[in-house]
């Protein structure tokens, strides 16, 4: 028989770990590059709290925090924030009402020409926006869709389509055929097999692409500086941009308004955070 010894160690000692020892450098390293990230963030908050703050004034901590800042930033600003959600959320609608089937058709049937569609969405994407947005003046002058809601939206839509038909067709074609042609053999047609069997299957990638369409149009200003020249319709990054010039001593209402026009960014991101990590790669395991 073998016999079997356990090792005693003295008291108030603990087995080394060279690997945690190794660790506590990039550890460090991983915390500094952090504090660099966040510290604008925490600058644009500390200052939105800070009454009279100049941009060579402004204390490190708000020891005496105010939010006139932020009543400031409501009563001026609070319109341009309603229009910039009527926007994304217009133009997250419609992107998705049109990149979804969009991308079941090319993830699912073979025609020809296929491929030189796919790449024309990529060189899309490759366009500065300010080439795109000077071209739309022209094209919605004519169409009376300057100053408009429906003009905005129809360009942000425009320019976030490729990107998510892109992005759910990967997710689309890692999809086993058998799914849906098992609907097929039920007796469902193509329309009704991809309602109920692939979008709810393509959950994450729908949502994951509807949540950069939102930032994309939430974070608009070429096509805002360009199709828009009316305070009636002026998204917030217009308004912050206007801001600026108007109240460039009085930093404190400025970073309020930026921390007001981050909270749906942030929260959005906070919320489907895990249908991000699934949605986009999903796509990349076959």
């Amino acid at each position: 028989m073998t016999e079997t010894r356990a090792i005693v160690l003295p008291k108030g000692t603990r087995p080394t770990r060279p690997h945690v020892k190794r660790r506590w450098p990039m550890t460090v390293l991983g915390v500094v590059f952090l504090a660099v990230m966040i510290f604008p963030v925490y600058w644009m908050v500390n200052s939105s709290l800070q009454a009279n703050a100049g941009a060579a004034t402004t204390a490190w901590f708000p020891l005496q925090p105010t939010l006139d800042g932020y009543v400031t930033a409501i009563q001026q600003q609070g319109g341009n924030l309603v229009t910039s959600t009527i926007i994304a959320l217009s133009t997250v609608v419609l992107t998705i009402a049109i990149a979804t089937p969009a991308a079941y058709g090319l993830a699912r049937f073979r025609m020809r020409g296929m491929t030189v569609f796919v790449f024309a969405l990529l060189i899309t994407q490759m366009i500065p926006v300010i080439v795109i947005a000077n071209a739309l003046y022209a094209l919605f002058n004519d169409l009376g869709l300057l100053n408009s809601y429906l003009g905005l939206i129809l360009a942000d839509t425009a320019a976030q389509i490729p990107f998510a038909i892109l992005l759910i067709r990967a997710f689309m074609g890692s999809l086993p055929p058998s799914l849906v042609e098992a609907a097929l053999v039920d007796g469902a047609n193509n329309f009704r097999a991809f309602i109920s069997i692939v979008v709810p299957i393509s959950k994450n990638a729908i949502v994951t692409a509807a949540l950069f369409t939102f930032l994309g149009a939430w974070g608009d200003f070429l096509f805002a500086l360009t199709l828009t020249s009316t305070p009636q319709v002026r998204p917030i990054t217009l308004g912050i941009y206007n801001y600026i010039s108007a109240n460039v001593q009085q930093w404190g209402p400025v970073m309020a308004t930026a921390v007001l026009a981050s909270i749906p960014a942030a929260v959005l991101l906070i919320l489907a955070q895990r249908y991000i990590a699934a949605g986009a790669l999903g796509g990349a395991i076959k």
